[in-house]
C-alpha cells in the first residue's frame, strides 16, 4: 500500500479527473443533442449552464483535463523508461504544478464570466 504518498494520490486524482471527463462529455452529448426536443429545451438547458456552479466548473475541469493528460504522460514515462520510476515523486509535483498554473488561467480568463458577466 502507499499509505497516503504520492503515488496512491496521483491513482486517485487521475481515476476521479477520467470521471469528471466522462461526466463533461455526457454532458456535452446530452446539451448537443437536446435540439432534437426543440430549440425552447435547448435554450433552456444553456441557460441552466450559466448558473455559477457549471461557471465555475470550466475551470475545474480545465485543471482536471490538464491534469488527466500530463499525468497519463507521466505514467507513459515510468512504463517505459527504468529512469522514470526514480523520479516519478517529482514528476507528479510538476504535474500537480501545471495542473494549478492550468486553473488559474483558465480563472483569469474566465473571470469576467465567473463574476456573472460576459
Amino acid at each position: 500500500m502507499y499509505r497516503g504518498r504520492e503515488g496512491q494520490w496521483a491513482f486517485l486524482l487521475h481515476r476521479l479527473s477520467g470521471l469528471a471527463i466522462l461526466a463533461y462529455l455526457l454532458l456535452h452529448v446530452f446539451s448537443i443533442g437536446s435540439f432534437i426536443f426543440g430549440e425552447r429545451f435547448y435554450m433552456a438547458i444553456h441557460h441552466t449552464y450559466d448558473l455559477w456552479f457549471f461557471r465555475l466548473g470550466l475551470v475545474v475541469i480545465t485543471a482536471g483535463v490538464v491534469y488527466h493528460a500530463f499525468n497519463g504522460l507521466r505514467i507513459i514515462v515510468m512504463d517505459f523508461t527504468g529512469a522514470g520510476v526514480a523520479y516519478q515523486r517529482q514528476m507528479w509535483y510538476g504535474v500537480m504544478a501545471l495542473s494549478v498554473l492550468s486553473a488559474l488561467y483558465a480563472a483569469y480568463r474566465l473571470y469576467p464570466r465567473l463574476i456573472g458577466g460576459y
